[in-house]
């Protein structure tokens, strides 16, 4: 990686996070107040990746090792987190009421507006080594995922039943374990090449 590459993948990270921590604090709260799964589930998305461009910015400098070892662990978390969800969602199906749809549909817009500039910023980095892939394909995924909310909100507030929100965030959770999938996949390929010379 060039020290130009790295220096602007270092600042990109730096502002994806600030923006990503910021939204799981205003999406978690909207979710617990208004009882969606799905901004739940978006807002918990948020902090994960938080702490994969947290990790990212920290194995930054070190060797190839390090930076797939930090992809494969970051693989593991996505997968967790769909697990997650996958949980939630049949708790909610038992447990919860119907979510507000406003508050989903305005804070899904405006989650959907941060991961649209976090993804402008990484786009140029997606075809990276596993450190910078896992980072471009988690922000990829919440812009879709973003927009899945929105929808639900929609669902919701035409049905009034709950089931939008909970089939979205099952949605979302099968997008959170296909990415893991990916980013396992490509951060052992590059474990393996690097071998113990590349630590």
């Amino acid at each position: 990686m060039s020290a130009a590459v790295d220096a602007g993948f270092r600042r990109v990270l730096c502002v994806a996070l600030a923006i990503n921590f910021t939204m799981f604090l205003i999406e978690g709260a909207a979710g617990i107040g208004s009882q969606s799964v799905s901004l739940q589930a978006d807002a918990l998305d948020f902090l994960g990746d938080s702490a994969n461009y947290a990790i990212s910015l920290f194995v930054l400098e070190l060797g190839a090792r390090w930076r797939s070892g930090a992809a494969l662990a970051k693989g593991i978390a996505m997968g967790a987190f769909g697990l997650w969800v996958i949980f939630a969602t049949v708790w909610s199906l038992v447990f919860e009421g119907r979510p507000s749809a406003l508050v989903m549909g305005s804070v899904g817009l405006l989650a959907f507006s941060a991961n649209l500039v976090s993804a402008f910023l990484l786009y140029r980095y997606r075809k990276g080594d596993a450190n910078m892939r896992s980072v471009w394909l988690c922000t990829r995924n919440d812009v879709f995922g973003n927009l899945a909310v929105v929808a639900a909100a929609s669902g919701v507030f035409a049905t009034g039943g709950n089931w939008p929100d909970l089939a979205v965030a099952a949605i979302m959770a099968g997008l959170a374990l296909y990415a893991s999938a990916k980013v396992i996949s490509h951060a052992t390929q590059e474990w393996r090449l690097v071998g113990d010379g590349g630590a």
